[in-house]
């Protein structure tokens, strides 16, 4: 068993991120793991860029509303304990709500993210569909 000092929480970069968004590395596997886990939280209207992952990502959604939103589909609302999936070199976005904080867990493997345009004011306040029905 090892005791890991993790480091500091991290603020995201604006290159990659609208608005304020901060990480905390839970899991960086070396050689040959290469999974990856952050806690990343965001403030009211921070979202990522458009970006896909070469092996897929997932979320766990912890606190707040997440919008999510692949190329081409409908923003979907995700809320505390819902898990999304997008597949390997899928592009799309994930923020917070204009109005609430949010924060995911965010699990992927390996280094390959393909970060491209950041996501406009007019995609992020796009139609929205819940991510579970009644």
């Amino acid at each position: 068993m090892e005791i890991i000092n993790p480091p500091a929480t991290a603020k995201l970069p604006a290159a990659m991120f609208t608005g304020d968004a901060w990480a905390d590395v839970i899991q960086r596997g070396e050689d040959p793991s290469r999974a990856r886990a952050n806690l990343v939280r965001f403030a009211p209207g921070a979202r990522t860029a458009w970006h896909s992952h070469g092996l897929g990502q997932t979320l766990y959604i912890v606190a707040g509303i997440a919008l999510i939103q692949s190329r081409g589909g409908d923003i979907v609302e995700a809320r505390p304990g819902d898990v999304i999936f997008t597949p390997a070199g899928e592009e799309h976005w994930h923020g917070a709500t204009p109005d609430r904080f949010m924060a995911h867990l965010a699990l992927w493997e390996g280094d390959d993210v393909d970060w491209l345009e950041h996501v406009t004011d007019d995609q992020y306040t796009g139609p929205r569909r819940p991510a579970h029905t009644l």
